[in-house]
């Protein structure tokens, strides 16, 4: 089976063309079965494109000279989506042109944009944000929602975990990712009511095996990268502020050590000692190999780059487009939410307890 060609956004993020360019043509390097849509201001993709004459011949350029800004709202920018890049792309994915879309661009826009033009799939209320981050095991964790949604109830967090553990079986090779509930405490009387109730009705779909996952309770933020877990599921607000926090702690001790090594002249021979180590730890930390957030819950796919990636990190994000492609991940999910069930998502799970709202659970 061919892959579907991928429509990149060429005009968004940080350094727009060039950097677009020079990942996917990286990509290209890598897997010469990909095909790219390139869509953006021809001339200056043109010009990028002399340098990759390997990524000119598997590509087609569809022209457009009007990028949605970085801090645009997206009730505003989404009036563009017949104009800009960023819609021409994911609009390719509507009508069938491309089979995926990739933007480093405005993510409030993407979203906004991708769920117009694509809608949501049947049994799904809402898209989520989901992405991959680094653990201490030689596996990645699946964590969403990342900011599409800020709230989310019981309905929409059994979703999210449906789809968590779909992505999951693909970038990681999982048969039944281990999925938790991202809480304050592991006990059962801790978190929201919307919380215990999703761990009700995930604790009832695994252990009648209606679900290719295991859920296995609630996790705290300071367990997410111990790959202990495959998947965490929360909401859009908490697992942006958790996302971002993990991301600063990250970037804390990588400063902290640049600075430790370069105080002295002792330090400096201490690096130079200990550079395999450190090469390691930058490597690990380094988010351009993690890059590509992927809107999970649209009849298509859709995956965000960071905006300040380099070409390593959108050639990354390329090749984790093409894996859901190859993967059917659309497909997955329905499949995986035809088998859990409305009566599952409609209702508590018999039996559960449901502790009262008080003091305790929400401390």
């Amino acid at each position: 089976m061919s892959l579907p060609r991928i429509a990149i956004d060429a005009m968004g993020g940080d350094e727009g063309v060039r950097v677009m360019v020079e990942g996917a043509a990286l990509a290209r390097r890598q897997h010469e079965k990909f095909k790219f849509l390139l869509v953006g201001d021809s001339a200056r993709i043109e010009a990028a494109l002399d340098h990759h004459p390997n990524l000119r011949a598997a590509s087609e350029i569809l022209h457009c000279d009007d990028v949605v800004g970085g801090d645009e709202l997206p009730s505003k920018a989404i009036r563009r989506a017949k104009t800009t890049s960023m819609g021409l792309a994911v609009n390719a994915v509507k009508t069938g042109d491309a089979g995926a879309a990739v933007s480093a661009g405005n993510t409030g826009a993407l979203m906004a944009m991708s769920k117009l033009a694509l809608r949501t799939m049947p049994g799904i209320d809402r898209p989520a944000l989901a992405a991959i981050m680094p653990t201490l095991q030689a596996h990645d964790v699946v964590m969403l929602d990342l900011g599409a949604n800020t709230e989310a109830d019981a309905r929409n967090l059994v979703q999210y975990a449906v789809m968590g553990a779909a992505y999951s079986r693909i970038v990681n090779g999982f048969d039944k990712p281990v999925v938790r509930l991202l809480n304050i405490g592991t006990e059962e009387i801790k978190g929201t009511e919307e919380l215990r109730d999703a761990a009700a009705m995930l604790t009832a779909a695994s252990a009648s095996g209606a679900l290719a996952l295991q859920f296995d309770g609630f996790v705290e933020s300071d367990k997410i990268n111990r790959g202990e877990t495959h998947v965490v599921v929360t909401d859009g607000f908490s697992g942006n502020i958790a996302l971002k926090a993990i991301e600063g702690s990250a970037r804390f001790v990588t400063d902290l050590l640049r600075q430790a090594f370069t105080s002295s002249l002792r330090s400096k021979i201490g690096f130079l000692v200990s550079r395999p180590a450190t090469e390691l730890l930058k490597h690990h930390l380094d988010p351009n190999n993690h890059n590509g957030a992927v809107f999970l819950g649209l009849n298509g796919v859709v995956v965000k780059s960071h905006g300040s990636a380099n070409a390593k990190g959108v050639a990354h994000a390329v090749a984790v487009t093409a894996r859901l492609l190859e993967n059917e991940l659309t497909q997955r999910i329905a499949h995986d939410l035809s088998q859990l069930g409305e009566g599952t998502l409609g209702q508590k799970a018999r039996g559960a307890a449901v502790a009262p709202k008080n003091d305790e659970a929400t401390a």
